[in-house]
């Protein structure tokens, strides 16, 4: 029951706006203002686009909202961490325009467990907006699907695939748009995983950089994804792991 309970709290917590979260970064940022939602609300992301029209050009969208496997359920990670990237850049994309650069956040996960769609799973993961999503994802994926775990990787491949579609939506208008895929992150929400996955240790043992990641490093990365100096870059998923892939993936 404690366990349960557990869950249920953790699952509340993911469907919650972080107002605090919010409030506090748009402190350390000279001039921002907080604007808090939640980004599976179509409505917020219509008034969230709104107010980015008023204050002036689009320049840079860094897109981290997404949830867990031990936060939420098979259908609620799908919405927050794919659905929710496809309506925020629908959103947005009239706004783009010349400069305008977006990051949005991808995983590791599909890349370790190898996650590689049939032709009619990839149509289905493509298609994220879609009528029925959640259901054509069930029915061609299988129960498998329903862990979430599972989940959380197809759902972030349907985040890396969306960006190549995007890309070439935003291209004509001189925007671009990439996503980054962060290993294990020393984060709250890393620290909540790796305490519900023993095995997320031997993957750091595993990392040749010899550490896990630090916020920083896929900041820097983020960085220079919305900057000029990345100005021929798009359509890409950058992967920040510290080499765990290429060390779980590489024969010795």
């Amino acid at each position: 029951m404690r366990a349960a309970a557990r869950r249920t709290r953790r699952h509340a917590a993911a469907r919650r706006p972080r107002r605090d979260v919010g409030r506090e970064a748009a402190d350390e940022i000279e001039g921002a203002e907080p604007f808090v939602l939640d980004v599976t609300d179509p409505g917020g992301l219509a008034r969230l686009a709104e107010r980015a029209g008023r204050a002036g050009t689009l320049r840079a969208v860094a897109h981290a909202a997404g949830i867990s496997p031990t936060m939420a359920d098979w259908r609620r990670i799908f919405a927050v961490d794919l659905v929710a990237t496809a309506r925020l850049a629908e959103a947005l994309r009239p706004l783009a325009t010349t400069g305008t650069a977006m990051v949005c956040f991808a995983s590791m996960a599909p890349v370790i467990a190898r996650v590689d769609p049939a032709p009619d799973a990839a149509a289905v993961l493509d298609d994220p907006l879609g009528e029925r999503f959640l259901d054509r994802v069930r029915e061609v994926l299988g129960p498998a699907v329903e862990d979430p775990g599972a989940a959380y990787a197809w759902a972030k491949l349907g985040v890396r695939r969306f960006v190549r579609r995007e890309a070439v939506r935003l291209g004509p208008l001189g925007a671009r748009v990439c996503s980054v895929s962060p290993g294990i992150i020393d984060t709250p929400q890393g620290r909540q995983e790796a305490e519900n996955h023993p095995s997320m240790a031997a993957l750091v043992e595993r990392t040749p950089v010899g550490r896990s990641g630090r916020p920083e490093d896929v900041a820097a990365v983020v960085g220079f994804l919305l900057s000029d100096d990345a100005a021929f870059v798009t359509g890409t998923d950058v992967l920040v792991d510290g080499g765990v892939c290429a060390a779980v993936h590489t024969a010795t």
